[in-house]
């Protein structure tokens, strides 16, 4: 878990509507110990479980799992009433559809309707009124917790053909492909929708009451960083990465323990839009980010687990990142 991150342009994301229902956003992230000058930096990130954390105090100040984004707030108690609504489901297909059902009986601006189309399967997001856009993180909101909420009753990372949506990106293109497990992520499409293969709908449902009860104990945080078997050359070298983060291994090293020829392995993650270097900051980044935010550990000792072997290079490296030196940040925390 400690090798994940999000950009704040989520956790602004998150409290926009908050002063509108009364609420002071500035106690609302120090008290989930997010520093609120990291708010104003548009390149920062903050560290995923601040972030899950941020998100379920949020809902619950506002008493609306919508945080204010549908046209009518939806109750605390909706998401856990559709989960046991869904778990009786012998099949993927059966559960998608109960859930696209239960979210069409509130008024939430989008319709999720579960459809299909040749070989795919599609989730789409239908507009209730087409002379009312709704906000762009309500379509995030609504078919990141549809497929995660999926690949959690599998137990599986459900393989997605495309993620389409239907405005220009408002973070970094890369989050969005984090956000969607390394799935090709389109903008500015006709609709906002998930395209899979339609044979998953037929896989079985794995979880249980027994389980369902665990997962609801904080279900933003699992399905933030559920972990399942999945055999992307991303996640593959991020395994690698994550084992010698303090001796960094070149690309051709990781490429020997893979078997495969380095340009293979370049153009392999190349095609899944990342490049080595791009994965070795990331989790660099993110490492740093998680020992940030415990107790007792000097930035040099943080330093040399993120894999630097001098305190200066983490620094600059930190601020590059974030915005802010290690220092500011954890002050801010």
């Amino acid at each position: 878990m400690r090798d994940l991150s999000i950009s704040v342009y989520f956790a602004r994301s998150v409290l926009k509507n908050a002063v509108a229902q009364g609420l002071d956003p500035i106690s609302l992230l120090r008290k989930n110990r997010v520093s609120p000058r990291l708010m104003l930096e548009g390149s920062a990130r903050i560290s995923i479980e601040r972030f899950a954390d941020l998100q379920v105090a949020t809902m619950q100040a506002m008493n609306d799992e919508t945080l204010g984004y549908g046209t009518k707030p939806m109750p605390l108690g909706c998401w856990s009433m559709m989960c046991h609504a869904v778990i009786g489901c012998e099949t993927l297909g059966e559960a998608l559809s109960r859930s696209c059902r239960f979210y069409q009986l509130f008024e939430l601006g989008v319709h999720p309707v579960l459809d299909e189309d040749g070989e795919s399967a599609v989730i789409r997001l239908v507009p209730q009124d087409v002379n009312t856009p709704s906000n762009p993180f309500l379509h995030e909101l609504l078919l990141f917790n549809l497929h995660r909420f999926a690949s959690w009753l599998v137990q599986e990372h459900l393989p997605i053909q495309v993620v389409q949506l239907n405005y220009q990106p408002l973070a970094p293109a890369l989050d969005y492909r984090h956000m969607f497990l390394a799935n090709p992520v389109k903008f500015e499409q006709p609709h906002s929708q998930l395209l899979l293969s339609k044979g998953l709908l037929s896989k079985r449902i794995t979880q249980n009451e027994a389980s369902l009860r665990h997962f609801l104990r904080h279900p933003a945080l699992i399905m933030l960083t559920q972990n399942y078997a999945i055999n992307s050359w991303t996640s593959q070298v991020r395994d690698i990465v994550r084992r010698q983060l303090r001796d960094i291994s070149e690309l051709n090293d990781v490429a020997v323990t893979l078997e495969v020829h380095p340009q293979t392995l370049r153009r392999r993650l190349a095609a899944e839009g990342t490049t080595f270097k791009d994965i070795k900051n990331q989790m660099r980044r993110d490492t740093a980010l998680h020992f940030l935010g415990k107790q007792g550990l000097s930035i040099e000792e943080i330093s040399h687990r993120a894999g630097f072997s001098e305190s200066s290079a983490f620094i600059r490296a930190f601020k590059g990142w974030t915005g802010v030196t290690p220092y500011t940040y954890r002050k801010g925390l």
